[in-house]
């Protein structure tokens, strides 16, 4: 695409593909990098991480409810709950009625590093945003709900 097409807001689904194809990935590098030299701790693995952001929106949930939110196997996720529950990441509380269900918690440490590294990334955004002129902060801002839509668009189990 040319510069006047960028700039005229070329619409062509493939064009704007590929831009988001090329963007995105770039965004997640440079925050990780940042995040590599900022966070004094070793950052889990992206699978652990959407574990440990689950549970903590959903203090209690079972690991087939997990499994089923994370669209993941039931036998993998409860394979990837016990690494975790091994490293202290998590912690399992047996249900008082049906002793086969265990409800998942987020261990306190790594609580505290998970809300860590979402403010790392929170700041980061911010600052570069900070960066941007006004214009440009209201362009991003107008575009997420089409972006929120787009990955409903993507992946429809991901709601």
């Amino acid at each position: 695409m040319s510069a006047d097409e960028h700039e005229a807001g070329g619409t062509d689904p493939r064009d704007v593909a590929s831009a988001l194809a090329r963007a995105l990935p770039g965004l997640h590098r440079a925050m990780e990098r940042r995040l590599a030299r900022d966070f004094g701790h070793p950052k889990p693995p992206e699978n652990q991480l959407a574990v440990l952001r689950l549970v903590r929106a959903r203090d209690g949930i079972t690991v087939r409810e997990a499994a089923e939110a994370l669209l993941m196997k039931p036998n993998n996720l409860s394979a990837l709950v016990s690494q975790m529950v091994n490293a202290g990441m998590l912690r399992k509380e047996q249900d008082p009625d049906d002793r086969r269900i265990v409800h998942l918690h987020v261990a306190e440490e790594s609580l505290g590093h998970l809300n860590a590294v979402d403010t790392f990334f929170r700041d980061y955004v911010t600052r570069a945003l900070e960066a941007l002129g006004a214009e440009e902060r209201a362009d991003i801002r107008r575009a997420l709900p089409a972006l929120e839509e787009l990955a409903r668009h993507i992946d429809p189990a991901a709601d």
